[in-house]
C-alpha cells in the first residue's frame, strides 16, 4: 500500500489564475506559503526564518469558489496529493515542476470561511 497525502496551512501568495475549459471546467492554479518560524538553537545558533512556496491546482468546483473567494494573502488549508510533471523548456532542458493536486481546501482568513470538499461549499460565518 502507498499514500500521497499533503495536508498545507499557508498564506495565498496571488489571487488564482483561473482558466475555464472545455465544457466550461475551471482549473485555478495559485502558489500558497508556508513559513518555519526562527529559532535558537540549545548553543546559541540562530536558525533563520524558512519560506516554502507551493504551486497549487484547483480543478471544478474548488477552482470557482477559489475564483470568487481566495486573495492575495488569505490563509488557507489545503489536502490534497503531489504530483510533479516534466517538460522540456525551449532550450531543450528537461525541467521539472511539482504541484499540489487540491482536494479539499478550507478559508481560515478572519473576513468569513468556506470549506471545500470536491466541489461542495459550506460557507460559515466569522468567528468572531
Amino acid at each position: 500500500m502507498s499514500v500521497n497525502k499533503v495536508i498545507l496551512i499557508g498564506n495565498v501568495g496571488k489571487d488564482p489564475d483561473v482558466r475555464h475549459l472545455d465544457r466550461n471546467v475551471a482549473v485555478a492554479n495559485m502558489v500558497l506559503a508556508t513559513t518555519e518560524r526562527a529559532y535558537t538553537l540549545q548553543n546559541g545558533t540562530q536558525v533563520p526564518e524558512r519560506t516554502e512556496w507551493h504551486n497549487i491546482v484547483l480543478w471544478g468546483g474548488l477552482a470557482e469558489v477559489a475564483e470568487k473567494y481566495v486573495h492575495k494573502g488569505d490563509r488557507i488549508y489545503i489536502e490534497g496529493k503531489i504530483r510533479t510533471n516534466t517538460y522540456e523548456d525551449q532550450n531543450g532542458i528537461r525541467r521539472y515542476r511539482t504541484e499540489i493536486l487540491a482536494e479539499t481546501m478550507e478559508m481560515l482568513s478572519s473576513r468569513g470561511t468556506a470549506a471545500t470538499t470536491a466541489g461542495e461549499t459550506t460557507p460559515s460565518a466569522a468567528p468572531f
